[in-house]
């Protein structure tokens, strides 16, 4: 068979994009060993100590053949016995490495390190920009975000998200060089986009003891927001950065964070993303939770699953199994915990999960042993998505996110 010039010249081009973006992946895959040893730390002068937290540079991956360093809060819980367990922080947008954080986390028992991942400090130069601070940015600094993966024609050792999970890698050798550090007790965190670059991490660093993306997740190009404008085309995200090129790797315990109005990651695409990986996940969709650091880092859930998998190996809970049948939402639960209550969340709108109308219903809880629960409701007419929530305590444990067709 006889080729046009015009279909040889396209094959040869998707070839050839093939190759560059199996080289580029490569490369990626390849960053956890690049990684691996502790970088050289420096204290951040003229920034005082908060008791056991203070504010470090370390150094990062070079940029544009120049010298990077990272601009990180680290600390040690105050009362400790033995080794500690560690957490990484990854902050989203807008963002930068916090104090406050590093704090939260040190109360829980654990050593913490919160990262700024595009090469600011937390100094505020004072120059409000639609209410936000402006962070100051340092004479090491990596590039910044540019966009929503707006760099991806640029060679990747030149692109934000290859840094990003670079200077997160790093923070796992600082820690686990510690000798305070249990190294096999280490996860990581990350807020919106600091959530997209944990959803990738999960699947590059397999040192990581378990991850906690919250809001953020991979998935992103067919999105019905403005995440799938930006990424419907770009071959760079899909094939390069989107976590789901990874998620096949991921065998650490995951906690899926995040709220059914979030107005900027869909519930679908988070649950493409868990869904993919074959480790141990934990999802928990708290009602009116909000988007923000704060409103990220205050929910008990993080907490509550860490101390589970450090202490256990496995998450306090998990929903193996929520399915349609008779009309009826049916969800399974495995909890460590007493499940006290369970509510159905559903919607009959349809198009972006954030700005659809979600409704709470009561359901019938069946607890059928010390660890397993059964939840069950009528769906509303026209329903259109839906899960349940089931409670322990505080604590939220949400089953599968369901989209009916």
């Amino acid at each position: 068979m006889k080729f046009s010039p015009l279909i040889v010249t396209l094959l040869c081009l998707a070839s050839a994009l093939r190759a560059e973006t199996g080289a580029d992946r490569k490369v990626v895959l390849g960053l956890v060993d690049t990684c691996a040893t502790a970088p050289k730390t420096y204290d951040a002068e003229g920034i005082k100590p908060d008791g056991q937290v203070h504010a470090i540079f370390y150094d990062a991956l070079p940029w544009n053949g120049k010298p990077t360093r990272v601009f990180a809060w680290i600390g040690l819980p105050a009362k400790r016995e033995g080794k500690v367990p560690g957490m990484v922080l990854v902050h989203g947008g807008g963002g930068t490495a916090y104090k406050e954080w590093v704090q939260k986390w040190n109360a829980q028992g654990f050593a913490a390190i919160s990262i700024a991942v595009e090469g600011q400090t937390d100094v505020d130069e004072k120059k409000e920009a639609k209410g936000r601070p402006v962070w100051a940015r340092h004479a090491l600094s990596g590039p910044a975000r540019d966009g929503t993966f707006a760099d991806t024609k640029l060679p990747v050792k030149e692109q934000w998200m290859y840094h990003a999970l670079a200077d997160t890698m790093l923070a796992n050798s600082l820690l686990r060089s510690m000798p305070e550090v249990d190294a096999s007790k280490i996860g990581v965190m990350g807020i919106s986009w600091g959530g997209v670059i944990t959803s990738t991490v999960i699947g590059l660093d397999d040192r990581f003891a378990f991850g906690i993306p919250t809001y953020g997740c991979g998935h992103l190009f067919d999105a019905e927001n403005g995440w799938g404008k930006a990424l419907h085309d770009n071959e760079g995200y899909q094939q390069v950065w989107d976590g789901m090129n990874y998620a096949d790797r991921v065998k650490m315990p995951v906690l899926w964070l995040s709220w059914p109005q979030d107005a900027h990651f869909p519930l679908g695409c988070q649950a493409e993303n868990y869904r993919k990986a074959p480790g141990p996940r934990m999802v928990s969709l708290v009602s009116k939770m909000g988007h923000s650091h704060p409103a990220g880092w205050n929910p008990p859930d993080s907490y509550a699953f860490a101390k589970s998998v450090v202490e256990t190996g496995k998450p306090w809970g998990s929903s193996p199994s929520a399915k349609t049948q008779d009309g009826h939402a049916i969800a399974i639960f495995y909890s460590t915990k007493p499940i006290t209550s369970a509510v159905l969340v559903s919607t009959t709108d349809k198009g972006f999960t954030g700005t659809r109308k979600w409704v709470e219903t009561p359901t019938t809880l069946t607890v059928t042993n010390e660890i397993a629960a059964t939840a069950s409701a009528p769906l509303p007419t026209g329903t259109t998505a839906w899960y349940i929530n089931a409670y322990a305590d505080k604590l939220t444990l949400t089953s599968d996110y369901q989209e009916i067709k």
